[in-house]
């Protein structure tokens, strides 16, 4: 027909293929896309190894990073070798072509359009495998670098009689092995399945034989292979009952044979394995028999077996032979169970002595004196007095303080003193102006410490600080105050470089300064700023002109996170504290070892057993856990970060755990010997937490060593609920120091109660010595109180003082207003065959934004007081007077004096308010005693006032910082607190 297009008539255009230059175009895309994704992932791997070095364990990264890749390469080309070579042979043992049957022209269609791919094909499919294979298995380092440096135990299962070095590094690498075995055998038998059926060597619905003779035997080889790994898994499954759990009605989790296990699982595995091996050969025998009936027949029997041998048969063994009699018939594993697990988890070593629980002592004067010396009660607790530190302490809104304290010991004038100690670090929420240059440039670290003692308020129930102010002075000498790694630092600073950074301010002014340290990473590179850049997704890294000669890139900043970078291997306790140690503040971070591998121990997981009210409120103090499910651990490891440097060092502290030692050949020279550890530090190490929180739980039924009441449950125990607030979570821990029964002098301990299985009396005190360094340290004791007495427990004896009409009538009126009340620590103190509750009570009313302590809690053998200091209440308690106790130190309850004469007026004004609400307060008239407060208020607003005046007319403040010193060192001495001076007094708060 004519042409009607009215277009050229030449020749077609070619429609739909881009031109040379779109072409050109998209390549050069695709191959930028390319380039950017390849140096994305180098970034991530350049700034990795870039922090490592810097911290000086970059053996730690390598030797990681090389038993990834080849864990990677082996497995993933064994992986590859396996199918790509099963799918060849299947190819080459394909029939000829012959006439085709329906079925056979149906595949003939893809035989021929694959024909010309098949090479590449092949490839593809192998490399697939092959990358997750190598991914898989590169994720089992761990698995491996335990089974290749594995050290012995020197001791054996009772079963077996294998070291438990067997169980902990050699049977998971097993397993491991198996499972990469049984991928291998399935996946090559379905790639030669395939192939086989793809060239006609099986038919299923061609006539004639459903098979040729070649694809008999080679499919016949792979299901051979396949059994044989089953009769390996039966083999290893038997030394599995050694570390398996279950659930046992008598006691719950259970690890370790059980009679049925030990008399009918343990047997039937053993048959089973000799069955799976001739059905094994029988697969094998095909090369020659060339049928599958035998083969078909022998693996029937393999699976009958395993129904009925190694499910029916323990079934009747545990209904007709252990449940009629199943405590007789347990007895002997439970036996090995406790020995296990008191040895796993390091309380075989626990001391249990009964106590009376009521004290047969008629002498109250004596227990009055006795009073003094069982403890040293705090009274600051660090759970609570956190907003206290801030209001009083912050000093800028830039600083700020982590919602739980921490409980220290320090030493003055030779005597150690239980201390509650902060840092003051960086909270970039009160920056005045949030931009990239001051989140990252200006503001880059906290400033000093702050510590108070923990046994004393002074008159308003403020803290007594031991080291105050900005810049922080005290009784802890001097130190390095700057923090730049601290628990609540988790952002990235750029220091070091032509931007100053603001280190404080005082009453002169901003002070600057800039990073001294050699922590971080040089941005001096384009090539690292570039991969930062891209590693945290800020552009500006790599332009910004703050940027230059010098600066440094500081990140992984809390303690925590740094130790668990440099040694993935541990388990990091969730609380790390502070201390001075030779002049620097040092945080210390307790580690453990853990496996899930020790014969007949029971598991716990460390998630659950570590949880109480404290996590439940601030995750931060959660337990890092490598492997959660565990039922072995140590406390193996005391590491340090330094606050200033960043620098981390791991000393070996359990010089005896074999798991240690694997890991310390895995990564030589990482873990400093125990005796590196100064005598500086060694004062400020303690007994950590999680792992007495972990104890403290196997012990409310591990603490018996008699199966037969193991089994009866009769004893079983729990962790009471913290009876303070509301929270339904366990009680924490607490660190005290006190004198046990027996001991003559107090100990810095770990504390916690016990209470019966679904009651609220008390059932045991547990105690361990918390005290590095001592002969005693790590001692476990347990007072346990008799089950037919009742004594209150600690949620019965906070319901007993809230109960107290007159309690109650005085927690009413100090509730007035927009007041709240809040519970302190509920401290339990044996005493004389007694025991001892304490508790501080805090008020948070008004225009505080912070608590102070109100009232103090007692109660003792029936007798309760609510009192305004410890003394008054332990007098009344007892009814009668300390004779061991100085008079009260006047300083420490009255306002101080002043040469000036307007500021003294207002101190005498501040005097007689101070006297008519003491007189108030005895007398019970509260609105009396507010009043006199309000006086108070007022007076040392006035003093305050009138001595910043002064100080403003001097010699440009000379003489307020010699008089603020000399008031200082004046309380340091009458053992006051700096914070009731007004001259001294770090916080412009009214009623400081």
């Amino acid at each position: 027909m004519p042409d009607r297009g009215g277009g050229p008539t030449g020749p077609r255009m070619r429609v739909g293929r881009p031109s040379r230059r779109v072409r050109s175009l998209l390549m050069t895309l695709g191959v930028l896309a390319v380039l950017a994704m390849a140096f994305v992932m180098f970034a991530g791997f350049w700034t990795d190894w870039l922090w490592y070095r810097s911290v000086h364990y970059s053996s730690v990264f390598t030797t990681t990073l090389w038993t990834k890749i080849g864990l990677f390469f082996v497995f993933g080309l064994l992986m590859a070798a396996a199918v790509g070579f099963n799918i060849w042979l299947a190819h080459r043992l394909r029939p000829p072509l012959s006439a085709m049957s329906m079925e056979q022209q149906s595949l003939d269609r893809y035989r021929m359009g694959i024909a010309p791919y098949k090479r590449w094909l092949l490839v593809g499919i192998v490399s697939v495998v092959g990358l997750i294979a190598g991914a898989s298995a590169s994720g089992q380092w761990r698995t491996w670098l335990m089974w290749v440096n594995g050290v012995p135990f020197h001791q054996k299962d009772p079963q077996f009689h294998l070291d438990v070095s067997f169980y902990a590094f050699d049977l998971p690498w097993y397993r491991f092995l198996l499972g990469f075995g049984f991928a291998a055998a399935v996946l090559s038998l379905i790639a030669a399945a395939l192939t086989h059926y793809l060239y006609g060597g099986l038919r299923v619905t061609s006539p004639g034989a459903r098979a040729t003779a070649a694809a008999t035997g080679h499919l016949s080889v792979l299901l051979g292979i396949f059994v044989a790994l089953k009769a390996v898994a039966y083999w290893l499954d038997r030394y599995g009952l050694a570390v398996k759990s279950s659930d046992f009605k008598a006691t719950g989790n259970w690890t370790g044979l059980r009679y049925v296990d030990a008399n009918a699982y343990l047997p039937a595995k053993t048959i089973l394995f000799c069955i799976a091996v001739i059905c094994a050969l029988l697969f094998f025998a095909t090369l020659w028999r060339r049928t599958w009936q035998l083969p078909v027949i022998g693996f029937g029997l393999m699976v009958l077996s395993a129904i009925l041998i190694g499910g029916l048969y323990p079934a009747i063994v545990q209904k007709f032979q252990v449940q009629p009699n199943e405590q007789a018939k347990e007895a002997p594993y439970v036996e090995k169970n406790l020995k296990a697990t008191r040895e796993a988890y390091g309380i075989d070593g626990t001391d249990v002595k009964d106590y009376p629980g009521s004290s047969d002592t008629k002498d109250k004067a004596k227990l009055r004196d006795d009073a003094d010396t069982a403890a040293s009660i705090r009274l600051m607790d660090p759970n609570v007095v956190s907003p206290t530190f801030q209001q009083l302490q912050q000093v800028r809104n830039y600083y700020g303080f982590p919602s739980n304290l921490d409980v220290d010991r320090y030493s003055k004038d030779g005597k150690d003193q239980d201390t509650v100690i902060g840092l003051r670090e960086l909270n970039l929420a009160g920056i005045p102006k949030n931009n990239w240059i001051n989140d990252h440039f200006r503001y880059t670290h906290g400033y000093g410490a702050v510590a108070a003692k923990g046994t004393t308020a002074d008159s308003e129930g403020r803290p007594v600080f031991t080291e105050y102010n900005l810049p922080s002075r005290g009784d802890l000498g001097e130190y390095q105050q700057q923090i730049y790694y601290g628990e609540k630092t988790t952002q990235y600073s750029i220091v070091g470089g032509p931007q100053k950074e603001i280190d404080y301010s005082d009453d002169s002014g901003e002070k600057t300064t800039s990073y001294k340290g050699k922590s971080g990473i040089s941005l001096s590179s384009p090539v690292n700023r570039a991969a930062y850049a891209v590693a945290f997704g800020e552009p500006q890294i790599l332009y910004s002109g703050a940027i230059g000669e010098g600066s440094r890139i500081l990140y992984n900043r809390t303690p925590k996170e740094r130790v668990e970078a440099v040694a993935p291997w541990l388990t990091i306790d969730g609380d790390a504290y502070p201390a001075i140690v030779n002049h620097k503040i040092q945080w210390i971070v307790d580690a453990y070892t853990t496996t899930n591998g020790y014969p007949y121990a029971s598991r716990t997981t460390l998630g659950d057993t570590t949880a109480d009210s404290l996590t439940a409120a601030n995750n931060q103090r959660a337990v890092v856990a490598q492997q959660n499910q565990v039922n072995y651990i140590r406390n193996s490891v005391k590491a340090t970060v330094d606050a200033y440097t960043g620098e981390v060092k791991l000393y070996q502290w359990d010089t005896k755990d074999p798991v240690l030692k694997t890991w310390m050949k895995a990564f030589p020279n990482t873990v400093k010997a125990k005796d590196s550890i100064s005598p500086d530090l060694m004062a400020h190490l303690r007994y950590p937490q999680d792992l007495f929180k972990v104890q403290r739980e196997l012990l409310t039924r591990y603490h018996v060593k008699d199966a037969q009441t193991f089994l009866s449950g009769s004893e079983v125990w729990q962790v009471p609920d913290d009876p303070s607030n509301n929270s339904g979570s366990a009680v924490p821990p607490y660190y005290l120091s006190m004198k046990l029964p027996g001991e003559t002098s107090q100990a810095f301990s770990l504390t916690t109660t016990m209470t019966p299985n679904g009651r609220d009396n008390l059932a045991a005190f547990m105690s361990v010595d918390a005290e590095a360094g001592t002969p005693d340290y790590g001692k476990i004791s347990i007072l346990k109180l008799p089950t037919g007495k009742t004594v209150d427990g600690p949620k019965r004896v906070q319901s007993q003082f809230n109960s107290e009409p007159s309690i109650a009538e005085s927690i009413s009126l100090l509730e007035r207003g927009d007041s709240k009340v809040e519970y302190g620590n509920l401290l339990t103190v044996p005493l004389d065959g007694g025991l001892l509750y304490v508790e501080p009570v805090y008020v948070r009313g008004g225009d505080l934004k912070y608590p102070l302590l109100r009232k103090v809690l007692v109660t003792y053998g029936g007798s309760t007081a609510f009192e305004s200091t410890l003394d008054q209440a332990l007098n009344k308690v007892f009814g009668a007077e300390s004779s061991t106790q100085p008079p009260p130190d006047e300083n420490t309850t009255k306002p101080p004096t002043s040469s000036n004469p307007t500021v003294q007026a207002a101190l005498d004004d501040a005097q007689k308010a101070f006297d008519q609400g003491q007189e108030a307060l005895k007398k019970g008239d509260w609105q009396a005693y507010g009043e006199a407060q309000k006086d108070l208020e007022d007076a040392l607003k006035k003093a305050e006032d009138a001595q910043n005046k002064a100080d403003k007319a001097g010699s440009g403040g000379s003489g307020a910082d010699k008089s603020t010193d000399k008031g200082s060192d004046k309380s340091a001495d009458k053992k006051s607190s700096p914070s009731s001076s007004p001259s001294s007094s770090p916080s412009s708060d009214k009623s400081s």
